[in-house]
């Protein structure tokens, strides 16, 4: 056990206290939360089963811990797995004393499960390709993997009005949503970084603000020890729904903000030195053989390749990962990269090898529209309104019912409540989770949500369109599907021109 893991060990005994008592009934949900989730576990919807968050900084899923997780599920017979929208695994249906031994056992593997929810700094997100990928800027996993460690320090030292989320994007596309989250660094070809703050999504989403351009590397800390230092001062304390970074906005202005971060950021450099100077990640393997495949990306290493694996719904069938772990332990610097839209990548794959991955991740997503991205739902999850996962089945169902050719669709992102868990406001189609009156009967419906972007320089929070009937939404997309079926083009370049008539579309059906 490394000693950031150590320094940790006193406070799962009270964890595992407090779990006991509250699924033995003594201690009160809204309690237990309070608790729990500072230990990257949350009670389901029943009160009778939970989940626990596994912390994969930057996405990073290495061997080691991939080879843990599939002991676990062996040794706990755990019925479900979900990767989420911040690069992390969740593990479902969790009795009270397995969630306490894998917790144990995870920090025991250097696997810190602290802070993986509550109010805390959480799982840093990286651009899940970045050190393979032939567009970036520069492989910035390093510098992310430093920030981890650091965030980890502030656990239990200091308190967040909540929670504080920071990513690290390597080129434009801006995969982690570097320019609207609570701090994010996006990587330019000078091996530099630009600076957003206070951004994010869920009640009242705001795009962040550009604090600093073209900053060293070397000095990202600072950039983190400041918006910590900012976020304790004027953070609300008071009122838990605006207890986020981006409400400083409100409270600050947006020039206010930056001029009070601009302070913070030199009291952090006056105080202790935080330069960091972090390895560089050499890929030493030798690529041979050719490839190619819809789901197979050449690597900038040349010869080499990743593959993608989305499992429909961000939810993996188990027998899927313990033939993938088999596959990949064996071969030489393979590892998975989770990512922000649910999708997983194998990377640093030979021709041969990729051809291995390619069987066996068939049958997850193979069109753009079934690379959708759902929350777990309110099937699961306590807060829930919607049941997410079961909307996208039914909306995948429909579309390969209705032979609607790949590209004619987007990928949807459909969350179950406010909260964006399936970051469905800056996503060109989005739903989130409600209810509407029918003759006199309030029944499941999903707010449409439209034309939202998230590339660097492009990025649009998306407008609410009205209230959808859960059942009409398939309707919607196949006959969405069909009218750009029938242009000849992709979505994509069809909305360009046709913004209005997705939302005609949509009215039918509101």
């Amino acid at each position: 056990m490394d000693k950031t893991a150590e320094r940790f060990l006193k406070d799962y005994e009270y964890f595992e206290e407090k779990t006991n008592e509250f699924y033995e009934g003594v201690l009160p949900r809204n309690e237990y939360k309070g608790i729990s989730g500072g230990f990257g576990s949350y009670a389901e919807k029943s009160g009778e089963s939970g989940m626990l968050r596994i912390r994969i900084p930057g996405g990073q899923l290495t061997k080691e811990r991939f080879r843990f997780l599939m002991e676990m599920k062996d040794v706990y017979h755990i019925p479900m797995m979900k990767f989420t929208t911040c690069e992390t695994i969740q593990l479902h249906n969790l009795q009270a004393w397995e969630i306490c031994s894998i917790a144990a056992e995870a920090l025991e593997n250097g696997i810190i499960c602290r802070g993986g929810g509550g109010d805390f700094p959480r799982n840093v997100m990286v651009s899940p390709l970045t050190g393979v990928d032939p567009d970036e800027a520069f492989d910035v996993m390093p510098y992310a993997k430093a920030m981890s460690d650091y965030l980890l320090s502030f656990i239990g030292k200091v308190t967040l009005p909540r929670k504080l989320k920071v990513c690290f994007s390597n080129n434009k596309d801006n995969v982690v949503h570097a320019t609207y989250r609570d701090l994010g660094f996006v990587a330019n070809s000078d091996r530099t970084f630009d600076v957003y703050i206070a951004g994010g999504l869920g009640l009242k989403p705001k795009l962040g603000v550009c604090v600093a351009e073209r900053i060293c590397p070397e000095e990202v800390l600072y950039y983190a020890k400041a918006m910590v230092d900012l976020f304790v001062e004027h953070g609300n304390y008071k009122v838990r729904s605006q207890a986020r970074t981006r409400f400083m906005q409100d409270t600050l202005g947006r020039e206010g903000l930056k001029e009070k971060y601009l302070e913070k950021l030199q009291e952090a450099k006056a105080g202790d030195d935080l330069r960091i100077c972090p390895e560089e990640t050499i890929i030493r393997k030798t690529g041979k053989g050719e490839i190619v495949h819809k789901r197979v990306i050449p690597q900038k290493q040349e010869g080499l390749y990743a593959v993608s694996y989305h499992p429909i719904g961000g939810v993996p069938d188990l027998k899927v990962m313990q033939n993938l772990y088999d596959a990949i332990k064996e071969m030489e610097e393979a590892e998975v990269r989770l990512s922000t839209d649910e999708t997983a990548y194998i990377i640093n794959l030979t021709a041969e090898e990729a051809g291995k991955v390619l069987e066996i991740t068939k049958g997850g997503a193979e069109t753009c529209f079934e690379h959708s991205v759902a929350c777990i739902g309110a099937k699961v999850c306590q807060h829930g309104l919607r049941d997410s996962q079961d909307l996208l089945r039914k909306c995948v169902e429909a579309v390969r019912e209705a032979n609607i050719p790949d590209g004619a669709l987007p990928s949807v992102h459909i969350s179950g409540c406010p909260s964006s868990c399936g970051t469905h406001q800056t996503a060109a189609i989005g739903f989130q989770g409600g209810a509407k009156k029918e003759d006199g009967e309030m029944v499941p419906a999903f707010t449409v949500y439209l034309n939202g972007c998230s590339l660097q320089g492009q990025e649009t929070i998306s407008q609410s369109s009205g209230m959808m009937l859960k059942r009409n939404i398939p309707k919607f997309l196949t006959e969405l599907g069909k009218t750009v079926e029938n242009s000849g083009k992709t979505y994509e370049e069809w909305v360009k021109e046709h913004s209005e008539d997705v939302k005609a579309i949509a009215e039918k059906y509101l």
